[in-house]
């Protein structure tokens, strides 16, 4: 098991790697070869003598994950091991873990906050809440086919709207919100209770909306109510006559002259509307 702290003994690097080994009565050379194995894998074989009081965080976790994977354990168990590194260092370690967990074939149950770890590392998502697991399954199906509300919010989605079936039409079908019509692709039935979710990335801003010349089934109007910066880019709250949420770069607020209080045009495609069903209304 790895933990969020390393946890490590006062000793040197090897030491530490070597500890469930020796704990379990292995010999000197196979030990040795195993613990050098998980010291070239974790790209810290310059580190074999260095204290463990003198690591950074990133070379404390990798000693950490070189410990357990040195058992060659049937199952790995990680508790966040990733969540107090800082991001480059984080971002690296993820990657050399993912290639190390394909190498050795090793199963690993990995209790993460963060969604991107979860659908960069995993073969098999759980969702938990309240110590209950509403759904499991592959991420594709996590992520596009959410069992409920809180599911499609840990999985990214940032806009969640209830509505009512008024049209079906061959695979597609247009649900009313709020007194606004949004077309969307599923197998429903009319009169039928559904929830749209629309992923922020998927909906496009304009200064004036236009389905001239695109596939786009959903184009409104709307008034920018809050913007957020999150960084590398921006969150748009936008008022629809519904609740709307998009990203944008930094480049295009600029370029778009994206303030709070401007009117914009908003869109989405109807496949890029994730539904769940209720039932009859």
């Amino acid at each position: 098991m790895v933990f969020q702290e390393p946890l490590l003994f006062d000793t040197t690097v090897f030491n530490n790697v070597a500890s469930g080994l020796k704990i379990r009565g292995i010999k000197k050379g196979e030990i040795r070869d195993r613990v050098m194995e998980q010291l070239e894998l974790f790209g810290i074989s310059h580190l074999n003598d260095r204290s463990a009081k003198t690591l950074s965080g990133g070379e404390a976790q990798r000693t950490s994950l070189a410990r357990a994977l040195a058992l060659r354990p049937e199952i790995l168990l990680l508790d966040e091991p990733f969540s107090s590194l800082d991001p480059p260092t984080r971002g690296s370690l993820i990657e050399d873990l993912e290639h190390i967990l394909q190498h050795t074939r090793t199963t690993a149950i990995f209790a993460t906050h963060d969604r991107l770890d979860a659908l960069r590392l995993s073969d098999r998502i759980a969702v938990m809440n309240g110590g209950k697991i509403p759904q499991i399954g592959s991420p594709e199906e996590v992520a596009n086919h959410p069992i409920d509300e809180l599911v499609a919010s840990f999985m990214g989605v940032e806009t969640i709207l209830t509505g009512r079936v008024i049209k079906t039409n061959g695979g597609t079908f247009i649900a009313s919100i709020e007194g606004r019509e949004i077309e969307a692709v599923g197998d429903v039935h009319l009169g039928e209770s559904v929830v749209l979710c629309i992923r922020p990335e998927n909906v496009i801003l304009s200064i004036r909306p236009s389905q001239d010349g695109t596939s786009t089934r959903n184009v409104f109007g709307g008034k920018i109510v809050k913007i957020i910066s999150l960084g590398l880019y921006q969150k748009v709250q936008i008022n629809c006559g519904f609740p709307l949420v998009a990203y944008v770069t930094n480049h295009s607020l600029e370029e778009l002259s994206l303030v709070e209080g401007k009117a914009v045009g908003a869109s989405f495609k109807a496949t890029a509307v994730i539904i769940i069903r209720k039932g009859k209304s």
